[in-house]
């Protein structure tokens, strides 16, 4: 009885009502799990900044759309001030000899303070009532119009990016950043100044996440101090996501990389899309950390598990 009244108190159009929000969501936090993916997958560098430089992207975009900034022109401000945030973790490793993980994490603690100074306090809000926002939660439970505005723009937002990484990466500059994460020594010994890749490439990636934090204040109405609590674990989440999904279909393609690189943010948007199941089903919202948590973990196994089974069965 307690089952079937569990079950019967479920409602798919509750479910669905939440699709489109949990796509736009996936959609911005896609930019992210791109920067993400520069760092830990082509750089092999574990950068935990990423949780202060989206903290600091929504910060200064939502402070400069509250000074009548255009929106648009606040998110390339932002993404010039994640690049700084990576910039300072960049000179703490290449410079100071300071390990990656504390050198993101002293540049996330320092981060903490300088978004409190940019915003006054602990948090500001913008509201889509008074200001033309790039995107906005109110256009996603809205009408169908405004629906295909914050899809168009986020959508567009997405491929612009993964098309300019994948020229990028392509170039000579690109190359090298590739070599850097590969191998360090052998880069060394091919003349490449490793210390500028790695300095390069975290700018890169905090500057996508800066950019990302940028539209997700847009797109939540406020920027708060915390807004990046946890977002490496999101970023993670996504490239594992897309990567034990769609890996085999990015393999032996002409276009791999950009296929590589959109399995990332399609990782994200079923990170959410799963997030948002959970939820349904009625699980505490308190939990919500560990569930995502259980997610990243049973993706990360997935790989290690089939690799055994297939060990196992050449034996």
């Amino acid at each position: 009885m307690l089952i079937s009244a569990y079950f019967s108190s479920l409602s798919l159009g509750a479910l669905g009502r939440a699709v489109p929000g949990s796509i736009a969501q996936g959609l911005i936090w896609g930019l992210l799990a791109l920067g993400v993916y520069i760092t830990y997958k082509l750089l092999d560098f574990a950068d935990l900044s990423v949780d202060g430089s989206f903290a600091t992207g929504g910060a200064v975009a939502v402070m400069l759309i509250r000074a009548n900034v255009n929106p648009w022109i606040s998110l390339l401000v932002a993404f010039g001030a994640g690049m700084l945030a990576g910039l300072v973790t960049g000179l703490l490793h290449t410079k100071l000899g300071i390990p990656p993980i504390l050198a993101g994490i002293l540049t996330q603690i320092a981060l903490y303070s300088i978004n409190l100074n940019i915003m006054g306090c602990s948090n500001q809000a913008v509201s889509v009532d008074k200001y033309n926002l790039t995107v906005s939660l109110r256009y996603v439970t809205g009408a169908t119009a405004d629906k295909i505005k914050v899809f168009t723009t986020c959508v567009l937002f997405c491929v612009a990016i993964v098309a300019i990484l994948y020229w990028y990466f392509g170039t000579e500059q690109g190359h090298a950043i590739r070599a850097t994460g590969c191998n360090d020594q052998m880069a060394r010994a091919q003349g490449i100044n490793t210390d500028f890749c790695k300095v390069l490439a975290l700018m890169i990636s905090n500057g996508l996440v800066g950019l990302a934090g940028g539209l997700y204040a847009q797109y939540q109405g406020a920027a708060d101090v915390n807004m990046g609590r946890g977002a490496i674990v999101i970023g993670l989440a996504s490239v594992i996501i897309g990567g034990v999904l769609f890996g085999k279909l990015c393999e032996g393609k002409k276009f791999s990389f950009a296929y590589t690189l959109l399995s990332v943010i399609a990782g994200s948007i079923i990170y959410y899309l799963v997030l948002s199941v959970i939820l349904w089903l009625k699980f505490p919202s308190d939990d919500l950390k560990l569930f995502s948590a259980i997610v990243v973990a049973v993706f990360l196994a997935i790989p290690y598990l089939k690799n055994k089974k297939k060990a196992a069965r050449g034996n």
